[in-house]
């Protein structure tokens, strides 16, 4: 039996207004590969950019910055690369895995943080660190170049315990209590909340790191990853980000 025109009509509008969504099977997925230390604020990002994008689901794959371009080397399916430094952006560039220019959305810089209560009594960069656990990150990770080229700014030399690979790492190793202190972001710090207390190091700012955006050239979602590029240095991507403490 068929329905009548103004029956159909009358179902269209029960549904619209019942809010039904496109069903996952039908949305177009945007593969997004982050550095580690955009994974709160992206995955807030991603929630919002769906809600505001019917048809449109995005896929996040967080970690290091030069693991992540080792990844898109190697012919992972990337239709968006965020890097957490400019060298790194500058590699996928030489080697073509970046199709136009990238763009700076974003910037960080470094703080120490110590597990809550600072049991170990560190006090920054200095003395107290000796026979301490410091946890850093490796060299050739954004926050492990930065680190170095801060600790060379302060002529100060570092004897960490530990090198990670990713800057989340540093922080779960001292929100843990495996190590005394450890160098991070400050949005890492802040991500921490209440498990860490932040320790300011002078002149973090002549080390900030800029995070850049594009779209690789192997992208196969590249109109919707220019779409996911725009929501992120819109207004809504500024707001997030500066909630989150970075920089603009």
């Amino acid at each position: 039996m068929r329905l009548r025109a103004g029956a159909c009509a009358a179902l269209a509008s029960v549904l619209l207004a019942t809010g039904c969504a496109t069903p996952a099977s039908q949305r177009t997925e945007v593969v997004v590969y982050a550095a580690a230390s955009l994974n709160s604020v992206f995955t807030r990002l991603g929630t919002e950019f769906e809600a505001s994008h019917p048809g449109l689901s995005v896929k996040f794959s967080f970690d290091g910055s030069a693991t992540l371009l080792d990844q898109l080397s190697a012919g992972a399916p990337a239709d968006v690369l965020a890097t957490a430094d400019e060298p790194t952006m500058a590699k996928a560039v030489t080697a073509h895995l970046i199709g136009g220019a990238p763009t700076v959305f974003a910037t960080n810089v470094l703080t120490m943080i110590v597990p809550a209560g600072n049991p170990a009594g560190i006090t920054g960069l200095d003395r107290s660190l000796e026979g301490r656990k410091l946890v850093v990150c490796a060299d050739g990770v954004p926050c492990g170049s930065a680190t170095r080229k801060l600790a060379g700014l302060l002529g100060v030399t570092l004897h960490p315990v530990s090198e990670e690979t990713k800057v989340t790492d540093v922080r779960a190793k001292v929100e843990t209590g495996q190590a005394d202190a450890g160098i991070v972001y400050v949005t890492d710090a802040r991500a921490s909340g209440d498990a860490v207390e932040s320790i300011p190091i002078a002149h973090a700012d002549q080390a900030r790191n800029d995070y850049l955006i594009a779209v690789p050239t192997s992208a196969t979602q590249p109109v919707a990853a220019a779409q996911f590029i725009e929501f992120v240095t819109g207004s809504s991507g500024r707001t997030a980000l500066a909630d989150a403490g970075f920089g603009g």
